[in-house]
C-alpha cells in the first residue's frame, strides 16, 4: 500500500542527484514536478521513456514542470546515462529503495522464469503546491511522456 495517495501532500524527501546535486521535494515547491521511475539506466525502454521526457522537456519547462527520473542505479551510472543521451534534467539515485518504496513502485517481478523484486515504471505528477494530482502505474512507454504532457497542461 502506498504511503501517498492522489489529492494528498507528497512527504518530503530528499535524494542525491545527477551533477553533484541532493534534490528534495520541498525545495522545488512552486513548480510542478513529474516523478517517473524506471528499472535500469541503458535498456531499452528505460532509454525510450528517458529520451521521450527529453524531447518534451521544453514544453513541460514553459508549463514550469521539473522532470525527475529515478532508479535504483548508482549515481554514476546516471551520470553516464545521462550524459550518453543528453538529458535536460536530473536522475535521482535510489539505492536504499526509500522513495520507492514511499510511491509504492517496488513489486515482485518474473525475469527470466526467476521471480525478483523490482521497479515497476511508474509516473507522478505533483502540483505546486506539493499534492499529487495524477500516477501511472505500470507504464507502457509508447505516448506516455505526451500523455503526462496533457495531464500537466490540463492543471
Amino acid at each position: 500500500m502506498s504511503a501517498i495517495s492522489v489529492g494528498k501532500t507528497v512527504p518530503n524527501f530528499s535524494l542525491p542527484a545527477t551533477g553533484g546535486k541532493t534534490i528534495d521535494l520541498k525545495s522545488l515547491r512552486g513548480s510542478n514536478v513529474v516523478i517517473y521511475f524506471y528499472p535500469k539506466d541503458n535498456t531499452p525502454g528505460c532509454t525510450t521513456e528517458s529520451c521521450d521526457f527529453g524531447d518534451l522537456h521544453s514544453k513541460f519547462r514553459r508549463k514550469k514542470t521539473v522532470i525527475l527520473g529515478v532508479s535504483r542505479d548508482s549515481l554514476a551510472s546516471h551520470e553516464k546515462f545521462k550524459a550518453k543521451f543528453e538529458f535536460p534534467f536530473d536522475l535521482l539515485s535510489d539505492g536504499d529503495e526509500s522513495l520507492c518504496r514511499l510511491f509504492d513502485v517496488i513489486r515482485e517481478k518474473n525475469m527470466y522464469g526467476k521471480k525478483v523484486m523490482g521497479v515497476v515504471r511508474s509516473t507522478f505528477l505533483i502540483d505546486a503546491k506539493g499534492k499529487l494530482r495524477a500516477e501511472w502505474r505500470q507504464v507502457s512507454v509508447k505516448g506516455h511522456a505526451a500523455e503526462v504532457l496533457a495531464a500537466v497542461e490540463a492543471l
